[in-house]
């Protein structure tokens, strides 16, 4: 029975090509709309977390002045010293690795090119909190550790003075200082924020304090947290670590801020996904309007099939076999409307994220949602001309011309 009535909607679907194809267009597009937009926004937030993540796992980025999106007191604070660096060390088990920076924006300059770029001096600690990896090179580990004048060149660097050629070896100068390059970093690529990861150049903390910035200050302290170790837990024992030692009194703003990046990347993860969200309700309006333009044609079905559903309600037929026969042949419109837009908008997902770089991953959860949604538009906006055909007086139904 259910397969005849079936049979027999798909019937009356290829009868009026045109006007089934017209019909279905409100739920394609809006199958589409809602597939498309969720899987580039499931892209945008791998993308997105990937990206801040480059800068570093279970990291903890430490920096003298107070945390501007708290208060904006306008004061930096004063710079750390290696004496707060040696207690994160010594005082909180937790951490794995520290890295004391600081850092300024100078012209690197090799032969006849220049590049402007952000010059780190840091320690080989660095390398592993920042998730950093040597491309070419050696001792880069024991090189950072001395105040020799070396540097290692970020990819961006790296090209931009050599281009094509072996940069190992080489002499670039650093402001005023002549530095040997011992090694060139892996790319990154972009940063979370749009930055480049790769624009940069360390060299030993020391020589920088005494040949560069002329003091002791460290400006940043990167610190890592120990496998199986909450950073949020970690970031509070810093707090109250540093409350201490810069002698901040209970009921005071702190004078320096510690991000966690973790909480970074849920924040912003977070965000980026109820936009997702939001997005696709606005595009599953139009499955409604899809289902409103199922409903209109429907009825005029109805009213063109009244000597036909007057034959069959005279022969036998129920009311609910009547009812029955529309409501498939409005399930079967919205159901192959929901199939061409799946694929509509899987193709058009796949499209948008290879222009723009972001990972392609489709839920098929959400496919079978939105299909399911579909579906169920047909039944909803169906059942009422369904009724309606249901209800004929057979002997008016026969009169009708």
């Amino acid at each position: 029975m259910l397969l005849s009535t079936f049979l027999m909607a798909l019937r009356e679907v290829r009868r009026n090509t045109m006007r089934s194809l017209l019909t279905m267009l409100g739920v394609v597009i809006g199958v589409a709309a809602v597939i498309a937009l969720m899987t580039i926004g499931e892209g945008a937030t791998a993308k997105v977390r990937q990206n801040i993540g480059a800068l570093g796992n279970n990291l903890l980025m430490i920096s003298p002045g107070a945390d501007r999106r708290v208060v904006n007191t306008g004061q930096s604070g004063k710079p750390f010293d290696e004496s707060d660096v040696q207690a994160i060390t010594r005082e909180l088990a937790g951490i794995e690795h520290v890295a004391p920076t600081q850092s300024r924006p100078l012209q690197v300059i090799a032969g006849s090119r220049n590049w402007r770029t952000t010059v780190t001096g840091t320690t080989a600690d660095y390398l592993v909190a920042r998730s950093f990896k040597v491309a070419r090179g050696s001792g880069v580990e024991q090189a950072l550790s001395t105040p020799r004048a070396v540097c290692v060149l970020g990819a961006t660097p790296a090209r931009e003075l050599f281009g094509t050629q072996n940069p190992l070896g080489q002499s670039v100068r650093v402001g005023r200082l002549s530095c040997e390059v011992i090694a060139v970093l892996e790319s990154k690529g972009a940063g979370g924020m749009g930055g480049d990861n790769d624009d940069l150049v360390l060299m030993p903390l020391r020589t920088f304090q005494q040949r560069i910035a002329g003091n002791r200050d460290v400006t940043m302290i990167y610190a890592t947290a120990r496998e199986g170790r909450s950073t949020a837990g970690l970031k509070r024992q810093v707090e109250e670590l540093f409350r201490e030692r810069r002698r901040v009194r209970p009921g005071e703003q702190n004078d320096f801020s510690v991000r966690d990046m973790q909480e970074i990347i849920d924040t912003v993860s977070s965000t980026v996904g109820m936009l997702t969200a939001l997005l696709g309700a606005v595009a599953a309006v139009s499955l409604l309007v899809g289902g409103i333009g199922i409903m209109n044609i429907m009825l005029v079905s109805v009213t063109e099939r009244t000597r036909e559903i007057g034959t069959r309600l005279a022969i036998g037929a129920l009311g609910s076999d009547v009812l029955l026969q529309f409501l498939i042949e409005a399930v079967t419109l919205s159901s192959l409307g929901g199939v061409i837009g799946m694929v509509v908008g899987l193709l058009g997902a796949a499209g948008i994220c290879a222009a723009l770089g972001f990972p392609f991953l489709v839920s098929g959860q959400m496919v079978l949602l939105a299909f399911a949604f579909s579906a169920g538009v047909g039944v909803l906006f169906g059942y009422l001309p369904a009724r309606k055909a249901a209800h004929f007086n057979p002997i008016e139904a026969l009169r009708h011309e």
